[in-house]
């Protein structure tokens, strides 16, 4: 399993503001909800799933603002695919926490 950390930026907005972008993509994510786990942070949206189906996933995310008339986007994307063990987002931080109240 593998977790992708993604931004998505639209370049050319009218706005500074590119919170309707993000929940358009999100949109687009809630179609693959059986499929994959995603969160959306502040600054980005971490997806986990089958790295092949991620990667597809990323190339629809990534036509969404195309596809709302910016004509220039910059994505930015980071792959955490660990094959080990196990790996999942919900692990990781359970991993940091059980540190973190170690003595």
């Amino acid at each position: 399993m593998a977790i992708v950390d993604i931004t998505i930026i639209p370049v050319g907005t009218e706005t500074p503001s590119v919170s309707q972008y993000v929940a358009d993509i999100h949109k687009v994510l809630e179609k693959h909800k059986d499929e994959v786990t995603y969160e959306l942070t502040p600054m980005n949206t971490l997806i986990e799933g089958e790295l092949s189906l991620l990667l597809k996933i990323v190339q629809e995310l990534h036509e969404v603002p195309f596809e709302n008339g910016i004509q220039r986007v910059c994505t930015n994307l980071r792959i955490d695919d660990r094959r080990d063990k196990k790996h999942t987002m919900a692990g990781k931080l359970k991993s940091v926490q059980a540190k973190l109240a170690e003595k």
